[in-house]
């Protein structure tokens, strides 16, 4: 059995008050990239934000000094959602602006104007190309609220590159009845023009999209609606549109992000497994991995990598099938710390289920 654990982001050193709002990607040559949001002078949602990146060559061992991918220069660049180009390696990074130094309490009632943006990298995550503005062809008119991810995309077998999103629909403060709804966006010309994809239900929110072994999409969302419970959703034509969402019961949520990956698959190691993260409890703590043998019908119990608070998440997994972890925790609160930790099927299932290729 294996497991390590590593702080990547320490809030209050590097320069930066707060590291929130992690997302993980394993590149073409094997590059483990983990993004996240350094807020320079304070923890809100507003104000000065950078896109930051470390980057590891060795399967996590060690990290490269973090970079700015993408200048606040004052205002809020946040909401990272990398995706991989498996054809052409190429490694995109869609994110949100907010424009309005300061303005937190405008976006929490979904006024802020939010516009949505791309880069990218064909250097393993090296430099960046001067991120272009897509807002005009993934956002409606009567669109405010807009968030990418956060949380990694992922290309699905027919090539076709998908972000998880999503938006309110006009203003209205009160969230269990208001316009939120979770919402894909995607490319099918290997990220030179994105469109807007399938939408779900009121009181969906940010969101986590992973393909099935069938060809179905399974959207699984923060849901602001009755009980702490996430809701899962269901597209039958790669996303362009989706069913009406329902409840996952076994699946608690103090209403937070959480994170989706493909483990395995039959052909490679005998048995499909899809895993998911996110902080298991009515409140942001217990940070929980959960696995599904049968493509996201059916989780089981899982295991807590951290039984204090915790939030946002995201999975990848390295060279060696083990599987890697991003997420905020602390001690006192969930925001003292971005951690990566790494952990094999062994140990994740005590034993029950390891890897047989």
């Amino acid at each position: 059995m294996y497991y390590e654990q590593k702080n990547l982001f320490v809030s209050g050193t590097g320069g930066y008050h707060t590291y929130r709002i992690p997302a993980l990607v394993r590149s073409n040559d094997n590059t483990i990239l983990a993004f996240c949001e350094g807020r320079k002078f304070g923890g809100g949602d507003a104000g000065h934000i950078d896109l930051l990146l470390k980057r590891s060559f060795d399967d996590g061992d060690t990290w490269t000094d973090q970079q700015v991918v993408v200048h606040g220069n004052g205002d809020t660049s946040g909401n990272p959602a990398p995706v991989i180009d498996r054809s052409t390696g190429k490694i995109w990074l869609l994110f949100c602006r907010n424009l309005g130094d300061g303005h937190e309490s405008l976006i929490c009632q979904g006024k802020a104007p939010r516009t949505v943006w791309l880069t990218s990298s064909e250097d393993d995550g090296a430099t960046w190309l001067d991120p272009k503005e897509i807002t005009t062809k993934v956002k409606l008119d009567n669109w405010t609220w807009y968030a990418t991810g956060p949380c990694h995309g992922i290309q699905l077998r027919s090539g076709r590159l998908m972000i998880p999103c999503d938006h309110m629909v006009g203003v209205n403060l009160n969230r269990k009845t208001d316009p939120y709804h979770s919402h894909v966006i995607y490319s099918d010309d290997h990220g030179q023009r994105w469109q807007i994809g399938g939408s779900t239900q009121n009181g969906t929110n940010e969101c986590a999209v992973v393909e099935t072994v069938d060809g179905l999409l399974y959207l699984n969302s923060r849901n602001y609606v009755g009980e702490k419970r996430r809701v899962g959703s269901w597209s039958h034509d790669q996303g362009d549109s989706f069913q009406e969402g329902a409840w996952e019961e076994n699946l608690i949520e103090p209403v937070c992000q959480a994170s989706l990956i493909r483990y395995t698959d039959k052909i490679s190691y005998h048995r499909n497994r899809i895993l998911f993260s996110n902080p298991a409890s009515m409140n942001r703590e217990r940070m929980t991995i959960r696995i599904s043998y049968d493509e996201c019908r059916t989780w089981s119990n899982g295991k807590v990598l951290h039984a204090g608070p915790a939030a946002y998440s995201d999975l990848c997994l390295d060279t060696k099938q083990q599987i890697c972890c991003l997420y905020e925790r602390g001690e006192s609160n969930p925001y003292e710390t971005i951690s990566f930790d790494q952990f094999d099927l062994e140990w994740l299932t005590d034993g029950a289920d390891r890897l047989q290729p």
